[in-house]
């Protein structure tokens, strides 16, 4: 059983950030009373159309509903009504073919008719999900509740949702409420719910044992100084998992700096650390048979008298030097000593996320997070996972030739490379110099994520602005394993 624990993200008001899942938007079905839902498509409607009055027909062509997919249609019926939905295929749902049902119907409770809601009861959480942290919802009518016979897996998808949700709010939330100070409260929420052990390095305490995070982070103003967040659950007994978010909360580029539009959208840069604080706490809430590792570093690439340069040569956690060949690719820097971190534990799998580089936007766009392992089995598992819960990867090689590119005349490696090509690539290489062996020497299974964690359109049950990419098909892939 999974226990849920609802969001505790406020602000001075004492405001949560959105519209929680904890209003609990999917309940069991016991017969109350609700409003019925139809799901058809083009090639059923004909038929279905047929058993309704004509005065309920007249209502749906009035709506111009023809049955394509996300139309919502609203039918008198006596003193009640009905809702009639349109989605691809009413036998084979996905996890959005009733969110936009769930935002455009009136506040209240429903039921699916001939079938049960399946995997739509993900989107038709999210898609009431509102960020509420800086203005009121004046559309929210309240919540929209869908009743489901399928009891046993009410949690599961209750702290799915809660997840996803949890990124986009973190992700949506600027950078000076967001800082990493910020970022070690809501760790310091999600260990304390479950018994996790908690530990914080901060300032500069990091100098010493992790160098590159310190250096990355120094310039910022002191309530901002970074920090190394990590946390530990579960029996020890169990077979050691780690988790590594990027947590960036903000990236002016440093003295490389970014562009006005390409600082604009710069608070989402800790979406890694987004994802893996909401992938820990999944884990944590179901129960999994694994002893969980979860590491964030978090830092302000800021512009200051003492930021790093180009051209400086960094130590290492793991030992290698490192030049800087461009202060803009800082966040595998900050990686590079969290993922030593992570290895010096010997654990039989590492998952990293990372907004990491604009190179793999242009490789796959914004909806695919690209997805570099050093296994086969496990880039299957994880592609095979995300395609089941509509969170499907996309993989992209760590390509030995590339990280010959990182080369540097004056130190162990380059943190960047001299050329346009492969940019997602080369960063991948980057990032496995410092993902170390198992303790019979054998590399350790690790996965990369290098996501976009934005939206910047917005579809049904997916608003614009933060999101959850790899979440799942992250998670699900460890239930396969580790359930």
């Amino acid at each position: 059983m999974i226990t849920f624990y609802p969001f505790s993200n406020a602000n001075e008001n004492g405001k949560r950030y959105s519209m929680s899942i904890a209003d609990n938007l999917i309940q069991p079905d016991r017969g109350q009373d609700a409003v019925a839902i139809h799901l058809v498509n083009k090639d059923t409607f004909e038929a279905f159309a047929k058993d309704l009055s004509g005065p309920q027909r007249a209502a749906l062509a009035a709506q111009k509903f023809t049955g394509a997919g996300y139309q919502t249609g609203i039918v008198p019926d006596g003193e009640h009504w009905f809702a009639v939905g349109g989605v691809a295929n009413p036998d084979e749902l996905s996890s959005w073919c009733m969110a936009k049902l769930a935002e455009d119907l009136p506040a209240g409770t429903y039921r699916r008719v001939n079938g049960q809601p399946g995997p739509a009861m993900f989107g038709w959480q999210t898609a009431q999900n509102r960020f509420t942290r800086y203005r009121e919802d004046s559309d929210a009518e309240g919540p929209r509740i869908l009743l489901t016979e399928d009891v046993a897996k009410i949690d599961l998808v209750i702290a799915e949702a809660t997840a996803a949700c949890l990124v986009a709010d973190l992700v949506n939330t600027p950078a000076e409420d967001l800082g990493p100070a910020a970022l070690e409260e809501e760790a310091k929420r999600i260990a304390g719910n479950h018994k996790a052990e908690l530990d914080v390095i901060r300032g500069d305490a990091l100098e010493t044992g992790f160098p590159m995070v310190h250096a990355v982070g120094r310039a910022a103003e002191r309530k901002h100084a970074p920090r190394l967040i990590q946390f530990s659950w579960g029996d020890e007994s169990h077979p050691r998992v780690a988790i590594v978010g990027k947590g960036v909360c903000f990236d002016s580029g440093g003295l490389d700096i970014k562009s006005a539009a390409g600082m604009k959208l710069m608070k989402k840069d800790m979406g890694g650390a987004a994802h893996a604080l909401a992938l820990a706490e999944l884990i944590m809430k179901a129960g999994l048979k694994l002893r969980l590792h979860c590491v964030v570093p978090a830092v302000e690439n800021a512009i200051a008298a003492n930021a790093f340069r180009p051209g400086d040569v960094l130590s290492s956690r793991q030992g290698l030097t490192v030049e800087i060949g461009n202060t803009d690719a800082e966040g595998r820097l900050i990686l590079g000593d969290a993922l030593t971190l992570a290895s010096e534990g010997s654990p039989e799998l590492i998952i990293d996320f990372a907004t990491l580089t604009g190179a793999a936007r242009v490789a796959v766009g914004p909806d695919l997070p690209a997805l570099f392992t050093r296994r086969d089995q496990t880039a299957d598992q994880l592609i095979e996972a995300g395609r089941a819960h509509d969170d499907e990867p996309w993989r992209l090689p760590i390509h030995e030739a590339y990280g010959e590119w990182l080369k540097s005349d004056i130190a162990d490696t380059n943190n960047a490379h001299g050329n346009a090509f492969a940019g997602a690539s080369v960063a991948a290489s980057f990032l496995d110099k410092f993902v170390g062996t198992t303790s019979d020497g054998s590399p350790i299974d690790w996965a990369h994520f290098d996501t976009f964690a934005w939206r910047p359109f917005a579809k049904p049950g997916r608003a614009k602005g933060g999101a959850a990419l790899g979440l799942r098909a992250a998670f699900h892939a460890l239930r396969g394993r580790y359930g």
